[in-house]
């Protein structure tokens, strides 16, 4: 399975946000060698704000463009459509609801089948949560001190969409996520223009 594995704080700083969520990524942005001399061409802007996509979420290029691909086919805006659909990817998911502190990790988790869906073991890091589904920690590891303190203190993310359950150590996808309420700092239009080229 082909993951990720370059720099995550050179990444950041390339392309000018906190894609990992690591508060020391952005440490050394503002530094004379990393400042931009030139300006950013019009195709240049929007390759940036694709890398963006594919850091946050940590996906690769074949499989954004399939994500793509499906967003043009559904109604609605393409963008919007795009961002909606990564955002329910499960390892995303388990990410916002904070069993882990990093997409990288997430995506170990679930591989690791350290993740249930509805009570189901679910191992597929790509798996699309569906509103109502009930993403929960294996009972087996609920008891390990890392993963427990990310759920209840590190990482809380407060999001619109998502009911957490702290006792149970689990979290409900309430309603389909809006674009506006999603912590992604991206341009959804660059994007489309992008790949409709």
């Amino acid at each position: 399975m082909a993951t990720r594995r370059g720099p995550r704080f050179k990444e950041c700083r390339h392309l000018g946000v906190n894609t990992c969520g690591h508060p020391k990524a952005m440490k050394r942005a503002g530094d004379p060698a990393f400042r931009k001399t030139h300006k950013t061409s019009e195709y240049g802007l929007q390759l940036i704000e694709k890398q963006k996509v594919k850091a946050y979420y940590g996906i690769l290029e074949k499989q954004l463009r399939r994500y793509y691909a499906l967003a043009q086919k559904s109604s609605g805006k393409t963008g919007e459509v795009l961002i909606v659909s990564l955002e329910c990817r499960l390892d995303n998911l388990v990410y916002r609801i904070g069993f882990a502190n990093s997409i990288r990790m997430a995506r170990q988790m679930v591989s690791h089948r350290h993740i249930s869906v509805d009570g189901k073991i679910i191992n597929i890091p790509s798996y699309t949560v569906k509103v109502g589904q009930v993403i929960a920690l294996v009972e087996k590891v609920q008891k390990n001190e890392q993963f427990r303190n990310c759920f209840l203190s590190q990482n809380k993310r407060p999001l619109d969409y998502l009911e957490v359950d702290e006792e149970k150590f689990s979290a409900k996808l309430a309603t389909l996520p809006q674009r506006d309420k999603i912590p992604v700092e991206i341009n959804d239009q660059l994007v489309v223009e992008y790949y409709s080229k």
